[in-house]
Parts: C-alpha cells; structure tokens; sequence
C-alpha cells in the first residue's frame, strides 16, 4: 500500500504542529510564514482595513435589522392573526420564506465584512408537489424559524453595538484630533476651547498645551481601544450569524458522514482493485508459469531425469517466490503480527523493512479497537515507505502515544524536508482516510528539514 508523494523538493512549507509535549493540541488555522510588521496588532489596528470592515458591519447592522425585526414581526403577527382562516399559513409561509432570503443576505455580508463563510443550510425537501407541500416543508423547517429568531433577537443587540460602537469610535477620533481643530472654538464658539466642567459661576476649557496634549494621548488610548472593542461585539455577530443562519449541526453532522461515507467506499474500492492487480500480475502469474513448468518436468521425467530434477527445483524456487508474494499481499490487508501482538510489534516489524534506522516507541496501557489500530498501522507504513522512497533522511522516529480520547501517530525524520499534503499527493490521500474516521493529518515539512507529520485518530476501545 505504498502511496508516493513525488520528490519532497516539490512541496511547500507547513505551519509547525508540534511534537509529543503540545499532547492534543490541535493546530491552528495559520500556516506558513506569515507577513511580518514592524508595528504591533495594538497601535495598527486602528488603520487596518479589518478594523474598518467591522464597524461598516456594525453601523450597517442597525439600519438592516430595524428592516429585519418589522418584517419578521409585521408577518407573523399578521399570519397568527389569519390563522383561524386558511389565509394565515401562507402568509407565515411566505415571511418565514423571506426571512431565509434575508439570511442568505446576511451570510453574505458576514462573508465579505468579517470574513466569516458560513454555510448554506440545508434545502427544503417538499414531501410532495404543489404549493401545500412548500407550505407545509417551510413551515416544519427548523431552519425557517432559526432565520425569524435571528431577525428577532439581532435588533436589540444592533442597537447596542451600534451606540457602543459609534461612540467610542467618533470620540476616539475627535480627542486624537483635537490640537488639529481646537482652534475652532475661540475663532467660531466664543469659547477657549472643549468645555470639560462648567456651572452658574466657574468653567473649566481644555485649551492650554498641557491639556491639548493630554486630551489627544485619552484620545489615542480611546482610538486604539477602538478596533478591539468593535471586534469583541461583532464576535457575538459572528455567533449568530454562525448558530442561527448556518447548517444545523445535525445537517452538517449528515453531509459530514455522507462525504465520509464516500471516501470508505472509493478507498475500499481502490484497496480491491489493488489486490485483484497483485494477485493476477503476480502471484497467480507466477503460479501459471509454476504449473507449466512442472509439467514440462513432468514430461521430461523418464526421458531427461536430470534435466527434469534441474526444472523441479527451479519450480522450488518459484515457490518460495511466489509465497513470500502471497505473504507480503496478506501483510498489506491486514498483518497477522498486529492482531496477535498489537501496534508495537506490528510498528516494529515495518521499521525494520524501513531503508533508514528507525526508531519505535508506543505508549499504550491498552489496545485501542482493531479498525482504529489497523489505520494507525497503514499510516504509519505508508509513512516510513515515503521516508524510504523520498526524504534522503539518516534516521526517522515513530511515536505512538493516547491524549484523552485521541490516538496519536508522529512519524518524523531528519530529511530534506518540503513534504505537502495538498494538490492531490499521497498524503492527501492518507489525509483523506483520516478524515473519513473523524481523524486529522498535520504536516510540518520546513524546507531543508526535518519533517514531522502528525496523525490524530479518534480513540475507541477494542472488544
């Protein structure tokens, strides 16, 4: 089962993982290299175009949801208030069918203003045709009804974000301007400068150089406050965006297991296919020739004895040939050694096939089930087999160990490094299989080395 990734020069760069002290760490979403600043995120943020989009989400949000929440409002009163007539269910049929046009809006707006791709909830499934199966598939819709509470709750959380918002961002930018436009009050107001404190017989002006200044360093403080204060507010945007217009979690859990499903089946497939290959163009060529060979010694028996013992042991070794085919077909199905005596041996017994010395260590109190054990297997020799094939490493190391609920596989070598699990390459493959068993497969492949890829499987007990 030997998966090449082509020559690991090829490949680029791999955000690091980690190796065995970062247990259960899952990785994060950045990779690569990443752009270097020379400012930190606190004192650019407010001139970053993120910060922008964000408070455009935030001022936008209050004139839409007012639109939303008297929609949404206005039709199922309306439609609650027809239902002692049949009138009413196709007007709640029709504002729940709008609000799910406003959702696929507002996704849009999440996607292009915070950068949050939310999916699109599953369809409605009409048990029949005609405008009473739509009626009816709208109206039992989870999904509809997530839309209308989305349209209901967002307003008053749109007011708030908004005032926040709003007024921390214009009084940030005033004070930070004020020695800019102070001016203004003496030239036009009749007055010093900003009012700080004022009654019947004492008023206080910010209008000397001390004051300026510390008017605009408040100021500043408020600016630079700014950017993280409109994004912990469209955090609860992107909450509700997210919970209320995206794919249920059952529905997503579905098309998951149905894409899942998919992998198993093709990957089965291919593992057959590899089999039926290796049995027709080896061993059972062999065997072919085998049999014709024996009875061609069988024929030359009585008149060459000599020429016909010569055959027969030639047939011998054919023999011995073809079994050690049949075994190594068998070890790639599933290797004796790993249902009898477990990971370990069965680790050790790929490592010593390996090219370069490797080094095996599995720290498991119990076995884990034999299809999660079995995967863990295949992982690991196609790893060592791209390590042999691929890497030019001196020496590679296999680590087993369990985190909680997780099973986890490192194989790593001191190669040339640049191994990528995208664009179609066996360890995409292997990838896949992973995912197909709600496991994970981290690359960390630097160019010039060394590599580390991470395999994460879900742990379940054996029987």
């Amino acid at each position: 089962m030997a998966t090449q990734y082509g020559q690991y020069g090829d490949y680029g760069d791999y955000g690091s993982y980690g190796d065995r002290s970062r247990q259960g760490e899952v990785p994060g979403a950045g990779s690569g290299e990443r752009r270097r600043h020379r400012l930190p995120a606190a004192l650019r943020a407010p001139v970053e175009a993120r910060a922008w989009r964000e408070f455009a989400y935030v001022l936008l949000s209050l004139p839409i949801s007012i639109m939303l929440f008297t929609f949404a409002v206005t039709m199922l009163s309306v439609g609650a208030g027809l239902l002692v007539t049949f009138l009413g269910v196709p007007v709640l049929a029709a504002g729940l069918a709008a609000c799910r046009g406003f959702g696929s809006v507002e996704r849009a707006r999440a996607r292009g203003l915070l950068g949050l791709d939310v999916a699109t909830p599953e369809p409605l499934r009409p048990r029949g045709k005609g405008a009473m199966s739509w009626m009816g598939a709208v109206l039992r819709s989870g999904t509809s009804w997530r839309h209308v509470l989305y349209a209901v709750l967002h307003l008053p959380w749109a007011v708030f974000s908004f005032s926040v918002a709003i007024t921390f961002w214009v009084y940030g930018w005033a004070t930070l301007t004020y020695p800019l436009w102070f001016w203004l009050f003496p030239l036009y107001g009749g007055q010093g400068g900003l009012q700080l404190y004022g009654d019947d017989g004492h008023r206080v002006y910010l209008d000397n150089p001390f004051e300026i200044t510390v008017t605009a360093l408040v100021g500043l403080l408020f600016t630079l406050a700014t950017p993280w204060i409109v994004r912990a507010l469209t955090t609860v945007d992107r909450v509700m965006v997210h919970g209320l217009l995206g794919p249920s979690r059952l529905a997503s859990r579905v098309v998951e297991l149905e894409s899942d499903r998919g992998v198993v089946v093709d990957t089965a497939a291919a593992d057959l296919r590899r089999i039926e290959r290796d049995l027709h163009d080896g061993a059972q060529a062999r065997l072919v020739a085998l049999a014709m060979d024996l009875g061609l010694a069988k024929e030359k028996l009585r008149e060459d004895p000599r020429e016909a013992a010569r055959m027969v042991d030639e047939a011998h070794g054919e023999v011995k040939t073809a079994l050690q085919e049949l075994r190594d077909l068998a070890r790639g199905i599933h290797p004796a050694v790993l249902t009898d005596r477990g990971l370990d041996a069965a680790l050790s017994s790929v490592a010593s096939r390996c090219t370069v010395p490797v080094q095996v260590e599995v720290d498991l109190v119990e076995r884990p089930a034999a299809a999660i054990e079995g995967i863990a297997y295949f992982t690991v020799s196609e790893l060592l087999q791209n390590v042999s094939k691929h890497s030019g490493a001196r020496s590679a190391a296999v680590d087993v160990w369990r985190v909680d609920e997780r099973l986890m596989v490192q194989v790593s070598d001191d190669g040339v490094g640049g191994a990528d699990a995208s664009g179609g390459s066996g360890l995409a493959g292997l990838a896949g299989r992973l995912d197909a068993v709600d496991g994970i497969l981290v690359v960390d492949s630097p160019a010039g080395g060394p590599t580390r890829v991470t395999a994460e499987l879900p742990w379940r007990r054996g029987q």
